[in-house]
């Protein structure tokens, strides 16, 4: 009986970490097309998609437009920098 739920807690543990590593490419593929669509104006286009990727990474979202509507995004809008300026494009 022991061995048999060693298998099966191993059978469970390789299981879910496909859905974690699924969820986790999902996330960032949201991202890369939000962030690019966000930043497709932006002069600095590098530094806008780094710092868009970072802050749709922990939001979850980003505000819809290349520029303004972050009320649609709280996370996103009140991240702030080490200055207490906007983090997020």
């Amino acid at each position: 009986m022991n061995t048999s739920f060693v298998v099966f807690l191993f059978v469970a543990i390789l299981f879910s970490s496909s859905f974690i590593e699924n969820a986790a490419m999902a996330t960032s593929s949201y991202c890369d097309q939000k962030c690019t669509a966000r930043c497709w104006k932006a002069g600095l286009k590098k530094r806008c998609l780094k710092y868009c990727g970072i802050c749709c990474g922990l939001c979850k979202c980003v505000p819809s437009g290349t520029y303004g509507n972050k009320s649609e995004c709280p996370c996103y809008r009140d991240m702030l920098n080490s200055k207490g300026k906007p983090k997020c494009p």
